[in-house]
C-alpha cells in the first residue's frame, strides 16, 4: 500500500477532548436544568463522531428542537473558545509522527464538528502548517461522505492515492462510499461491525507501516 494522501477524522483518531468538553456541557446542561447528576467523560464514548444536533436528545429525552438548538449554540460557543486555551488529550506519538509524515504525503482532516472546532485543534497545537485542508459538518452542513469528498474535489485527490483515517463505523461508512480504503484506529471510541479484514492501528505511530 502506497497512500500520498491522508485524510483523518479528528475526535479519537488525533485527540481525546473529553475532560475538556464535559465540563462544558455539564455546564450549560445543568444552569438549564436538563440533568440531576454530572456527565463522566466516559459517558461521552458513545456519542463521539455524532452530530451535536443527535447527542443532546440522547442525553435528555424528549427536548424540543428548538431547545437543542439553544443548548448546542451555548455549547458550541464554549467549546471553541476553551478548546483554544486548553486543547484536549493528543494521543500518544500524534505529534512526531504528523512531523514526519507532512515531509512525504499530504495531510488533510474531514469531521463531524461543528464549526470552528478543528480550527481549535490547529491553533492550540500549532498544527496549521501540517494540514493542507479540512473541512466540518458545521461549516457545510454535509455529512462526513460529502466532506469527504468535497475535500477530494477541491484538492484533486484520486481515489487510489488517498485513505481516510477514522476509529468509528461511521468513518469507515463515509470511506468506502466514496471508494476510500479505510484504516482503523482501535484505541479509538468505536467498533467496525464489518466481517472482511482491514488494516489496523493499536497506537498512532504504527500508521507509518500502513502508508
Amino acid at each position: 500500500m502506497s497512500y500520498k494522501n491522508l485524510i483523518f477524522d479528528l475526535d479519537g483518531t488525533l485527540w481525546d477532548p473529553r475532560l475538556t468538553i464535559i465540563k462544558i456541557w455539564n455546564d450549560v446542561l445543568q444552569r438549564h436544568q436538563l440533568i440531576e447528576k454530572e456527565l463522566k467523560p466516559e459517558d461521552m464514548n458513545q456519542y463521539m463522531g455524532l452530530l451535536a444536533k443527535d447527542i443532546v436528545p440522547n442525553i435528555v429525552p424528549g427536548i424540543s428542537s428548538q431547545r437543542v438548538q439553544d443548548i448546542l449554540s451555548e455549547i458550541v460557543a464554549q467549546e471553541n473558545k476553551v478548546l483554544r486555551v486548553q486543547g484536549g488529550i493528543l494521543y500518544d506519538h500524534v505529534e512526531e509522527t504528523l512531523k514526519s509524515l507532512v515531509n512525504t504525503h499530504q495531510l488533510f482532516i474531514v469531521s463531524n464538528c461543528q464549526n470552528g472546532y478543528i480550527e481549535s485543534f490547529l491553533e492550540y497545537y500549532q498544527f496549521n502548517a501540517l494540514f493542507i485542508d479540512f473541512e466540518s459538518h458545521g461549516r457545510t452542513g454535509k455529512t462526513k461522505s460529502e466532506n469527504i469528498q468535497l475535500i477530494m474535489k477541491r484538492n484533486h485527490l484520486s481515489v487510489e492515492d488517498s485513505v481516510y483515517i477514522g476509529d468509528t463505523q461511521t468513518d469507515y461508512d463515509s470511506a468506502t462510499s466514496n471508494g476510500l480504503p479505510f484504516i482503523f484506529c482501535t484505541y479509538g471510541f468505536g467498533k467496525l461491525e464489518i466481517q472482511k479484514q482491514i488494516p489496523t492501528i493499536s497506537k498512532f505511530s504504527d500508521l507509518k507501516l500502513n502508508i
